[in-house]
């Protein structure tokens, strides 16, 4: 009997092995190679993973699982129920063939004498994968294939070729994701009947769960395991009735880098970041975060970066699952920069010489004309300070000399000096943000300060970052990332960096706004700012020391407003956390970092200086300190107003509108200065002269438009504006 229906089994494949053309069968190496995960891996630096992403969204599957880490339990699971016979037969089991009889091996249950190696033949053939093909010379060909792939592979890359690609339960593929998906963990974890629950699922595995059960008993007592059949319909309806994908276990530090970075199935990507400062920077944002939940702060970024290098070490989108908006990106997302700009600002006054470290600024009420209206600025705190050097100015974040120091420089000036330190989002003219841009109304991300920072600790030469060890560029707008791109420029002197670098490290000069022991006074030098926007909707601490530059922004993603939150109790914080871990090592084998104040360079000299007392001004203690060639002096007095004069009104780009109603003597334009001019100084409106500035005057507007200039005795331009004058017609 067995013998006559062998024979015909054996005529036809002889036919189909010398008829057909042969099925191409990969090597083992190939096959194997060609595994792609449907998730992607971002690494750090040292290899750990960091985040996955998963980017297949048609099959879920996991790295390739050697044949070593699947249990014994499961691989005779899988035998028993599969392929009984095999490691006897030689890719074909004869027996299982005559036993089927003809009919139901072709036409019947395709499994029921299909073979492990003709299994995996099918599955390796992605046309019949696609097709589900089940012609008499389709199963020929697989099984004369399945005869071929014996002859080329051994049995132990059969079994672990057919379990990391055959499917289990839905879009579970192999036994890794298996494994994970239905029970929460790593096939080597696997016990006896789990395996058969699994094995029972591959000859049809989307069955109902009382189907898969009564198999799994099944495969037990030919395991000779029936002890463990007595609660397996429990066990199944809960494996099955909740199938979820549970990823791999790598921990989700960077989850927002990983979705720019990666963006194919099965990718490994290394990146510059340290996975002990990552994991380090998250847990002290997120504790931060959770103590000030009373004060209505949810979320906050982290940015820390390699001076020399430009490397990225650390990237932190979110605060994770305290914040309700956990997928916005706060590295790149554009907020307002509150005082953070400042540094800058000076900085290009001492470049220009407008300014020294010891010029004298007047801290006191201010209003300037604009075209919507006043400005005028306020100190954080309510109270002003008089006169007061551009260090202490710079170092305490004093507001109305710094808008004081932008009327000196110019909207323009300033906001192409910005452009220059990588702020990409700042695309509007200077005059569109207007005064308000000395005090950080602008839009910027938090990506774009660390580097400008960064361009301060490396004596003013900007360069871009770098988030990956082959150079990959992080793909997103150039407002929000164009660190990454650009090319290396000089955006400030080394002098003037040096300078700004010196008094944002002086803790006496800002111990005036926020005392002698804060936040910034490290044991170890380093140059820090604080900025916070209007209405406490945005929250930054930004700074560096002699190898590394830390930016951290705290805030709400919604814009909603923190309550009582500075930049010294929000940001600040997590900012020297993060900063004292860089330079104190650990037990662990983590160097510790010195960091000592950098050498002035050339173009800077230090004098002794003393401040003169005036009226209104008692002066500042004597001290050294550092001038950019050619502004040094010893001593220091405070300026008369009139040195300060400026045009208050009309301002730059006002329009003004004449009423046809009212008579023109009753619109005449009073021409304004800032203080008290000197005598002789005059006015000339479109190179005409307009009368004296030293004294109330006023012009009669003529309709188009016009140029304002303030000259002193000797006729020097001291300021200059450019306005407009409309003139209405009745009945509109």
């Amino acid at each position: 009997m067995l013998r006559g229906t062998l024979f015909p089994v054996a005529a036809t494949l002889a036919l189909a092995l010398f008829s057909l053309p042969a099925l191409a069968l990969p090597s083992f190496a190939e096959v194997r190679g060609a595994h792609r995960a449907s998730d992607a891996w971002l690494l750090a630096r040292d290899d750990t993973p960091l985040a996955t992403l998963r980017l297949d969204h048609t099959v879920r599957r996991l790295p390739w699982t050697p044949l070593r880490e699947i249990p014994a339990t499961l691989q005779r699971a899988v035998l028993i129920s599969e392929d009984k016979r095999f490691h006897e037969h030689a890719g074909v089991d004869w027996q299982a063939v005559a036993a089927g009889a003809w009919s139901k091996l072709w036409h019947g249950n395709t499994r029921g004498a299909s073979t492990l190696s003709m299994q995996l033949v099918s599955l390796l053939d992605s046309e019949s994968r696609r097709s589900g093909r089940r012609s008499i010379l389709q199963k020929l060909d697989q099984t004369a294939a399945a005869l071929r792939l014996e002859r080329s592979w051994n049995k132990d890359q059969i079994l672990e070729a057919y379990l990391n690609l055959v499917s289990f339960r839905g879009e579970l593929e192999g036994v890794a994701a298996m494994s994970r998906g239905l029970f929460d963990k790593w096939p080597e974890g696997l016990d006896e009947q789990e395996a058969a629950l699994a094995a029972s699922l591959l000859r049809a595995p989307n069955a109902k769960p009382d189907v898969v059960a009564r198999r799994a008993c099944g495969l037990l007592r030919e395991m000779q395991r029936e002890a463990l059949c007595h609660d397996i319909d429990a066990v199944v309806a809960v494996t099955l009735g909740s199938v979820l994908y549970r990823p791999d276990q790598t921990p989700q530090l960077a989850p927002h880098l990983a979705v720019k970075l990666l963006t194919h199935p099965g990718q490994r990507l290394k990146s510059t970041l340290d996975a002990g400062l990552q994991r380090f920077a998250n847990e002290t944002l997120r504790r931060h975060l959770t103590a000030l939940d009373k004060r209505n702060v949810h979320d906050g970024a982290i940015v820390v970066t390699d001076n020399a290098t430009g490397e990225i070490l650390a990237w932190v989108g979110s605060s994770g699952n305290i914040s309700a908006a956990a997928q916005v990106d706060g590295v790149t997302a554009l907020r307002q920069a509150g005082s953070t700009l400042k540094p800058f600002l000076y900085g290009m006054a001492f470049e220009r010489h407008d300014l020294t470290a010891a010029s004298l600024i007047e801290d006191a009420p201010l209003a300037l004309a604009t075209g919507n209206g006043l400005y005028a600025p306020q100190n954080y705190e309510p109270d002003y300070h008089g006169w007061v050097s551009a260090r202490v100015a710079l170092a305490g974040s004093l507001n109305v000399p710094a808008v004081k120091t932008l009327v000196r420089i110019g909207a323009d000036n300033f906001q192409q000096g910005l452009r220059q330190f990588g702020f990409d989002s700042l695309t509007e003219r200077g005059d569109w943000y207007g005064y308000s841009l000395a005090l950080g109304s602008a839009d910027i991300s938090l990506l774009s300060l660390t580097n400008a920072y960064r361009a301060l600790a490396n004596q003013g030469r900007w360069t871009t970052l770098r988030a990956t060890r082959d150079g990959t560029v992080v793909p997103c707008s150039r407002d929000a990332c164009g660190a990454f791109t650009g090319r290396a420029r000089r955006a400030l002197s080394a002098a003037a960096s040096f300078l700004v670098g010196n008094i944002l490290s002086d803790r006496a000069a800002r111990a005036g706004t926020f005392g002698l022991e804060s936040w910034f006074s490290t044991p170890y030098w380093s140059a820090a700012k604080t900025g916070t926007s209007k209405d406490m909707r945005d929250n930054w601490a930004a700074g560096y020391s002699q190898h590394y530059t830390v930016a951290v922004w705290v805030g709400n993603a919604s814009g909603e407003a923190m309550h009582d939150v500075s930049g010294i109790s929000g940001a600040a914080p997590v900012w020297r956390e993060v900063m004292d871990w860089l330079h104190r090592g650990d037990d662990a084998g983590r160097r510790r970092v010195r960091s000592v104040a950098p050498k002035a360079p050339a173009g800077v000299v230090m004098r002794e200086i003393r401040f003169e007392p005036s009226a209104g001004y008692r002066g500042e203690p004597r001290r050294h300190e550092w001038f950019l060639a050619g502004t040094e002096r010893s001593v220091v007095r405070a300026a008369q107003a009139t040195a300060l004069a400026r045009i208050r009104y009309p301002t730059q780009g006002t329009v003004i509108a004449l009423d046809p109603d009212i008579p023109p003597q009753r619109q005449s334009l009073r021409l304004q200065l800032t203080a008290t001019g000197e005598a002789g100084w005059q006015w000339r409106i479109d190179n005409q002269p307009a009368g004296h500035a030293d004294r109330a005057n006023h012009w009669l507007p003529q309709p188009g438009k016009h140029r304002l200039a303030l000259l002193d005795a000797e006729n020097r331009e001291l300021d200059a504006v450019e306005f407009e004058v409309r003139a209405l017609h009745k009945g509109r």
